[in-house]
């Protein structure tokens, strides 16, 4: 599937269209069904059987995926099946624009119409079904950015937030904004707006929870997460400090250091953490045996073998080379 895009600007988040339109009729039906599964992840979709139209635009909004969906009737189903192959790690939280919908998630039934949000989770069976041509407008983010546990996520599921109550008509109206836009936004921009859009989910969570906000995460977690994906795609660079992180996300060195205090950690310690470990994974490969211990660590960044050395002991409480020849189960 070939996806038709926007031309690229690197002062922008390039958008993403999957139509039907140039599709042949016979293939329509098949080419949405794989669409919607990689958009939001797999799903059993039935659609009818005449002549199909739909389409969908994809925006990055600083690490959040901001989705537009415009359609033909259907019904879409996660079974513990699909869920059993991965992919769980999104909420959604949709904006139903036009048309009206019908959500069931945790024992709870949404009739929605349009203005009105509600929240589902990937990670546990749903059914959603569009009786009529419709446009939804959705954020989906990482579960863990709004901080809740598994059992106050059942909670707020499935649970529809009306246009004409004060936090939901200003989230309405929100959404939308945002999903007519995100592609437009600068990176740091776009950045700022995915830490505010985490932080009115956030007081809705603690709403229809019946608690108060203070104190809950911020938007700071979107920032965090986009640190630590920055990190882990770096690994290999010996260049990688604090100041070439800071730089790369637009904000100080002390703003950094700040945000890892809050975990009890620092960045420098987060990132030899993770370089370590990407080591004794490759040193218990057996493709990689064949490599010296002091190129698996070059390959991870580190640029001194006997400081890798000192440090894996420390962290694992034996030698490389005593965990390479470590018996496997």
């Amino acid at each position: 599937m070939t996806p038709v895009a926007s031309p690229p600007d690197e002062d922008r988040h390039v958008d993403s269209l999957l139509t039907t339109d140039s599709v042949p009729a016979p293939q329509r039906r098949t080419y949405w069904c794989e669409a919607l599964s990689r958009t939001f992840t797999a799903v059993d979709i039935v659609v009818p059987d005449d002549v199909y139209s739909g389409t969908i635009r994809t925006s990055r909004l600083g690490h959040l995926q901001v989705v537009t969906v415009e359609c033909d009737s259907l019904r879409a189903v996660r079974t513990p099946r699909l869920i059993a192959r991965g992919n769980t790690e999104n909420l959604i939280v949709r904006l139903q624009g036009k048309g009206v919908a019908r959500l069931e998630q945790d024992g709870r039934e949404a009739c929605l119409r349009a203005g009105e949000i509600v929240i589902y989770d990937m990670a546990r069976p749903h059914r959603m079904e569009f009786p009529e041509r419709l446009q939804t407008k959705s954020v989906l983010l990482p579960r863990g950015l709004l901080g809740l546990g598994e059992s106050d996520l059942r909670q707020i599921t499935a649970s529809p937030v009306r246009p004409d109550t004060a936090l939901g008509g200003l989230l309405s109206i929100m959404l939308s904004r945002i999903a007519d836009t995100a592609g437009t936004f600068r990176p740091r921009t776009g950045e700022l707006l995915a830490r505010n859009v985490v932080d009115l989910l956030t007081v809705l969570a603690d709403e229809q929870l019946g608690r108060d906000s203070e104190g809950t995460p911020s938007g700071d977690a979107v920032l965090s997460l986009r640190i630590r994906t920055f990190i882990d795609r770096h690994l290999a660079d010996p260049d990688l400090t604090p100041e070439a992180i800071a730089r790369a996300h637009h904000i100080s060195v002390r703003y950094l250091h700040k945000i890892f205090e809050g975990e009890d950690t620092t960045v420098s310690r987060w990132i030899q953490s993770r370089r370590l470990e990407a080591c004794r994974r490759d040193l218990m490969l057996r493709r990689t045996a064949n490599r010296t211990i002091v190129a698996v660590a070059h390959r991870w960044g580190f640029t001194s073998a006997a400081h890798f050395s000192r440090v894996f002991r420390t962290a694992y409480g034996m030698s490389p080379s005593e965990w390479r020849d470590a018996p496997r189960p």
